[in-house]
């Protein structure tokens, strides 16, 4: 089993230093989702299919995240609270290339 530590900082403004695991297929939206940093339909509300932009966070430090794939980028040409460093959780796969992530996550609509 391999882990990498992510910090993730709620809509709230609390930050969570968060294990996650790189062997379980999981993206950020179910991390995020699992440890319950957000408000029970309120992220993900699309089933993590880049439709619905919920689970939209700002990423703070970046270790190396894959490229912005073109369902994502057109999601978030739709989607409120969009900045410059905007990424939909559902699309980031936990891999270990992504150890020491930080990200915030956005405001819901």
């Amino acid at each position: 089993m391999s882990d990498i530590n992510i910090k993730i900082t709620d809509r709230e403004g609390v930050a969570h230093d968060i294990v996650a695991p790189t062997d379980m297929s999981m993206n950020l939206m179910e991390i995020i989702r699992s440890y319950e940093l957000a408000e029970e339909g309120t992220i993900g509300v699309c089933g993590g299919m880049a439709m619905c932009a919920s689970c939209q966070v700002y990423v703070i430090n970046d270790p190396g995240l894959e490229e912005m794939g073109a369902e994502e980028d057109a999601m978030l040409g739709e989607a409120f609270h969009v900045q410059e460093n905007s990424r939909l959780g559902c699309q980031l796969h936990i891999v270990p290339e992504m150890e020491g992530l930080e990200v915030e996550i956005a405001p819901y609509p």
